[in-house]
């Protein structure tokens, strides 16, 4: 085999390209044409193969839904680390569901797992259907030629594509026709404003201790905030992807989601899911520990072991109940448990195939199930590949399906109903409450009740995906919800932020965190705008906020902006200002007394574009002047900032 691998060769085949298969042999089969309208990411203009005649490309096929999509990640992202200056990596988007295909929604995920190479949005499958693509991911090979060298299904990428990279790298260095100079593209992370959360997948309240648990997951970090007010107590992790245990602030986690507090609060037991561990903080101390897992993806077929000997698959729930931690194993789509006690892990239900068959627990077949809560005898899991809620009956030890479609994994939509009538779109969140289940159904962005002895599902609040506090609340994809004592506790994850919704009143409120910049390592702090030394004469004044949105933008009108004020010195009347849908720049009144002193504040604006609330931002900025009280001051101080978004 000259050129190609012989896991390309035979993907070829199995494509139907048999004849072309020799052809590939020879290189000889010419890349098709990139089609032309596309919605391009990472990228300030589209791309065509001919503008990257000289370097090999990969062409990756995925959905940003697909766990195996994701286990891939960073396969790419090591060969792409390899050969910098020689390889370029497409990401060709073909939404499996219809919220997938949005590019904004897109935009999201390239930013939730950090991708540095551009993305096209095949949303109609024309690039999908020119190269016979069956399967998510499935990854294809072009030489600096602009031909064919072949293609690759499934995980493992890296094996099979680096000695092929390597060979062609070789050959086309030798010959002259490879092309080293570094591209650079324009990343959609660029100019974005910083927030307290990044994409936060679950959260775990704990309102008799007045304490609420974030999976702060693009911050690779956990973090503990009072319910009633925002006050961040702790954070548990450094902030930067790894796989470390220790201390708080030394610890690392990758991409954390499900969280479960032991009876006693003292400890959290967190899914992280980039890492395949299980891990666990304790409370009192903040050390960082691992119950289960390498750190490293597991091979198929799944086996159980003992603590850190034991390969786990992307962990992505995690519920409690005594001594039995059980785990959503959505890369293996299984539902596992671990004794907390002896660390043993082993499989429970699901036989690691991806499908929708019921039965015994050994023997069904799961679809990346990906929440899970107990309830009365069942242990229920948000299934969420086949868009469905089922259980386990853990007297029977079977499983069967709650809500939702239980024919394959393509049915699904927004369809209140009773059981298999019901539809749902990749729900990825369930809590048991009172006798009720409630899901979070992310992909339709909306919570809904389901009654677990008819089935029946019933739209509670969200529709189309904005945000909105208030009796008509919107949500943007949450990925997470804890019910506890009447309140429904969110993780809004493309919102950004935490949500609360009164089940009793339907009023929801965000929870904004403030105060997490005590725990960020030095070097990495939240900006500051700094007005400098300032004279103000006593009497009435005023503070300005002249903060400068970019064109077309405008503070939310139903999500809280506002300033917490702190004060020394001759300042008086001054705590939080409500900023909720205020014009810029906003006037602040004071009333100055003579004195002089710090004036602090921490200023949190959401922003988003005037024709399309859905698209929300978060600015959080540190606010501080040194102002002295005196005759012949000024009537204000003002604080300048302007806030920008990358080209798109």
């Amino acid at each position: 085999i000259r050129r190609i691998g012989l896991g390309l060769l035979l993907v070829l085949l199995a494509l139907g390209w048999a004849g072309r298969a020799q052809q590939a042999l020879e290189g000889t089969i010419p890349a098709p044409a990139l089609p032309t309208g596309l919605d391009w990411l990472n990228s300030e203009r589209p791309l065509t193969l001919e503008d990257l005649r000289g370097k090999v490309v990969i062409l990756d096929f995925w959905t940003y839904g697909c766990i195996n999509c994701i286990h891939i990640i960073p396969d790419l992202e090591r060969l792409e680390r390899e050969f910098a200056d020689e390889l370029v990596v497409i990401g060709v988007h073909s939404a499996k569901f219809a919220q997938e295909g949005e590019t904004d929604n897109i935009r999201n995920v390239v930013l939730r797992y950090g991708l540095e190479h551009p993305v096209v949005n095949d949303r109609d499958f024309e690039v999908w259907r020119t190269w016979g693509a069956r399967a998510w991911p499935t990854t294809a090979v072009i030489d600096p030629a602009g031909n064919v060298v072949g293609a690759h299904e499934g995980e493992g990428v890296y094996g099979v594509l680096q000695p092929v990279i390597l060979s062609l790298v070789n050959e086309f260095a030798e010959s002259g026709e490879l092309d080293t100079d570094p591209i650079d593209f324009s990343l959609e992370r660029e100019g974005l404003p910083q927030r307290s959360l990044s994409f936060p997948g679950k959260v775990h309240a704990d309102p008799a201790q007045d304490r609420l648990f974030v999976a702060d997951t693009n911050h690779h970090r956990v973090v503990t905030a009072r319910i009633s007010g925002g006050e961040v107590l702790g954070v548990y992790g450094s902030g930067v992807a790894g796989f470390a245990d220790g201390a708080a602030s030394q610890a690392q986690f990758d991409q954390p989601q499900g969280i479960a507090l032991d009876p006693d609060g003292g400890v959290l037991y967190v899914a992280d899911t980039g890492n395949h561990a299980v891990r666990t903080v304790d409370l009192a101390t903040g050390e960082v520990g691992t119950l289960a897992g390498t750190g490293v993806q597991g091979r198929f077929p799944p086996a159980g072991g003992t603590g850190t000997e034991v390969a786990l698959h992307s962990p992505w729930d995690v519920t409690l109940a005594g001594e039995t931690l059980h785990v959503a194993m959505a890369g293996s789509h299984q539902l596992w448990t671990i004794d907390v006690a002896t660390a043993v892990a082993a499989p429970f239900a699901g036989n690691g195939r991806e499908s929708t068959r019921n039965g015994p627990a050994g023997e069904a077949e799961l679809a990346q199930p990906s929440g899970v809560t107990l309830g009365e005898g069942r242990l229920y899991f948000a299934d969420s590949e086949s868009s469905s809620i089922r259980f386990v009956d853990l007297a029977e030890g079977t499983v069967d399906v709650l809500a939702g479609s239980d024919a394959n994994l393509f049915d699904f939509g927004d369809e209140d109903g009773v059981g298999t009538e019901a539809r749902l779109q990749h729900p990825l969140g369930v809590s048991w409450y009172g006798g009720v289940l409630y899901v979070a159904d992310t992909y339709n962005s909306k919570l809904k009740a389901i009654d677990p002895t008819t089935g029946e599902v019933t739209t509670l609040f969200g529709g189309e995906a904005g945000w909105r506090d208030g009796t008509d609340p919107r949500f943007y994809e949450p990925g997470g919800l804890h019910v506890v004592d009447g309140v429904a506790y969110v993780a809004d994850t493309n919102n950004h932020v935490v949500r609360m919704v009164d089940l009793a009143t339907g009023e929801a409120s965000t929870l904004l965190l403030t105060g997490a910049e005590r725990f960020t390592p030095a070097g990495a702090a939240r900006e500051v705008v700094d007005a400098g030394a300032v004279t103000v004469a006593p009497g009435a004044g005023s503070i300005v906020l002249d903060v400068t949105l970019p064109t077309g933008h405008k503070v939310n009108e139903d999500a809280p902006s506002s300033v917490t004020w702190t004060v020394g010195g001759g300042i008086a009347g001054l705590d939080v200002t409500d900023l909720t849908g205020t014009e810029l720049p906003a006037v602040i009144p004071v009333e100055w007394s003579a004195g002089s002193g710090t004036l602090a504040g921490d200023l949190t604006l959401i922003w988003c574009a005037d024709d399309a609330e859905s698209l929300c931002f978060i600015e959080q900025l540190g606010l501080t002047a040194q102002a002295t009280v005196a005759d012949g001051g000024a009537a204000e101080v003002r604080f300048r900032h302007e806030i920008t978004l990358p080209e798109l």
